[in-house]
């Protein structure tokens, strides 16, 4: 195998720990769907050291945000252990998408601005939540968490590198930190 580089590589969740006897990781998915990794077809574990060590996906069983791994090269708890608590990655190449699903390193560092016109601040991080992911929006000193769902989120222009929220009464108010 070649040499990987770092910027050909995208973060897609963690390992959080083995599962059972014969080699399964359990993740936390940064991905929507288990189709992103299906598509990808490998991935790049993060070793001890912080090497990357390429694996081919055996098989994927979905969970909510929690997923099952079999790698191909894990056959045995401790292999699998090996890994706990480091980053899972997949190749840039290999992404697969759905029309409405974008990665989070295409929204970090993005505008925010309301419907109405007026600029809220900068996507600085996103934090995983159960059922979204809170934007976490940051003006000058301000932040405001903005919740990644329909009836906030009303357009994600990459092209033109901003998204455009609903002017909800009081959504700013609420979610401001």
């Amino acid at each position: 195998m070649g040499k990987v580089f770092a910027e050909d590589l995208l973060l897609i969740g963690r390992v959080i720990r083995p599962h059972g006897l014969k080699g399964l990781v359990r993740i936390e998915s940064y991905a929507e769907s288990e189709e992103t990794f299906q598509a990808a077809g490998e991935v790049f574990l993060e070793g001890p050291s912080g090497e990357t060590v390429k694996h081919r996906i055996v098989a994927v069983t979905p969970g909510n945000r929690l997923f099952l791994l079999k790698l191909e090269g894990l056959d045995t708890r401790e292999q699998a252990e090996t890994y706990r608590d480091r980053n899972i990655y997949i190749g840039r190449e290999g992404l697969s998408r759905r029309k409405d699903e974008y990665f989070w390193y295409e929204l970090i560092g993005l505008p925010v601005y309301l419907e109405t016109g007026g600029r809220v601040g900068v996507i600085r991080h996103i934090v995983p939540a159960p059922g979204h992911d809170l934007y976490v929006v940051q003006e000058g000193e301000k932040e405001v968490l903005i919740p990644a769902v329909r009836e906030v989120i009303k357009e994600v222009d990459l092209e033109n590198g901003k998204v455009v929220i609903a002017a909800k009464e009081d959504l700013l108010n609420l979610n401001e930190v």
